[in-house]
């Protein structure tokens, strides 16, 4: 008998790819556009706001921007699917961040924030992403029983609950963009049509019944100011203390703009201060009177290249994790965007819903950046899987 010798067999370890080549570069462009857009917009419009600072709002948006910016390239290198399994601790900690501040001071009426050394957070902005990351991992664990009445229910109740915490503070928008994200994840996982529909019926009545239906029977769910916001832009009204008044100043100033601007120096609803809140909820209107209709149509072709990147993503993904979030996230921004543009120009009612990357606030600019590194990670992870799989097909 002839022996044969055993040899050793050397494994060479497939060459891992850098995933800094691998994130989609258009989705970062689109991001830093509307950055850039916001500090341009920013700078003309807060000029004046701060006596002796004529950059403090610019400095501090380029600050959150920055900062932004950074933790989406450290979260573009992780992979996102070990998200999923702190499910329990994202909700307890969206749950508990949104009640803290209940105990917080009051800043212009509200209880929104939670004061920081140079920063104040806001909860219910963070707790955007943490809804997104939380209700995904749900719907991810119950995937063999997605068809169920009881995983929808189970769902909406998640996103209701932080909802109705969220909107007595009072934050109505941000409310509404919870719901909003949970009705998306759930058309994006494949729920029925016909339990959809239920949810949009029950919704409308819900409405319908907190706008008109318990006032009547003196129960009063909302704040005066926000029913008046909430059905006021069906017929604004031209009296400074009305709600509406701000839908009349918006729809001057985006008018007065036409096709390229009237121009910083003259700009005259916003450095006359006739429009409200120009840094933050009508900065759409500060770009439509400043820079026209050429300086809406390059903000809103940013977002539309956003949305385009990240509905790709959607399709790139490894696994249905991944897609539930990009379908959260594309409807966090959608319809913030959505909201916000319509309200500025009157077919929408007045929410408080910050346009994202665009309006001044620090919280608001994070969660986006978060998002967008969510965004690139599920990106990242697609290609290293096809890629693996094409190595493993030439072997």
């Amino acid at each position: 008998m002839s022996a044969t010798p055993i040899q050793t067999i050397e494994e060479v370890a497939p060459v891992q790819q850098r995933t800094v080549f691998m994130f989609d570069p258009l989705l970062m462009v689109a991001a830093l556009g509307l950055v850039a857009c916001s500090l341009v917009t920013l700078k003309g419009a807060t000029r004046h706001a701060v006596a002796g600072h004529p950059l403090y709002y610019v400095d501090r948006q380029a600050i959150y921007a920055g900062l932004g910016f950074v933790i989406a390239l450290i979260l573009m290198r992780i992979d996102y699917s070990r998200l999923r399994e702190y499910r329990y601790p994202m909700y307890g900690l969206l749950i508990a961040l949104n009640i803290v501040v209940f105990g917080m001071p009051q800043v212009r009426g509200a209880r929104r924030w939670i004061p920081l050394p140079f920063f104040q957070v806001q909860p219910s902005e963070f707790g955007k992403i943490l809804l997104i990351c939380s209700l995904s991992a749900f719907l991810v664990h119950r995937s063999r029983r997605l068809y169920e009445w009881r995983t929808t229910a189970r769902v909406m109740l998640l996103a209701l609950i932080p909802a109705l915490i969220v909107i007595p503070q009072p934050d109505l928008g941000t409310g509404l963009v919870y719901v909003a994200v949970a009705f998306t994840i759930l058309f994006v996982a494949g729920t029925s049509w016909k339990q959809l529909t239920a949810l949009v019926a029950m919704f409308a009545a819900s409405v319908a019944i907190v706008v008109a239906g318990a006032p009547a029977l003196g129960v009063h769910v909302l704040k005066p100011y926000q029913v008046q916001r909430l059905t006021g832009f069906l017929n604004p009204s031209h009296d400074p203390q009305n709600q509406t008044y701000n839908i009349t100043e918006s729809l001057i100033a985006i008018g007065s703009g036409e096709k390229t601007g009237r121009g910083v120096a003259h700009a005259t609803q916003t450095n006359l201060n006739f429009l409200p809140e120009n840094q933050t909820d009508f900065i759409f209107s500060v770009v439509g009177e400043t820079y026209g209709f050429a300086g809406a149509a390059l903000v809103l072709s940013l977002y539309a290249l956003l949305i385009w990147r990240a509905l790709r993503i959607l399709t790139m993904s490894k696994n249905l994790y991944g897609t539930l979030i990009v379908g959260g996230i594309l409807a966090m921004i959608m319809f913030q965007v959505f909201v916000n543009v319509g309200m500025t120009i009157g077919i929408m009612p007045i929410t408080g819903v910050p346009l994202p990357l665009m309006s001044y606030g620090g919280s608001s600019v994070l969660v986006t950046f978060i998002s967008i590194g969510l965004l690139q990670s599920i990106h990242v992870q697609a290609r290293l899987t096809a890629a693996g799989k094409g190595r493993a097909l030439v072997s």
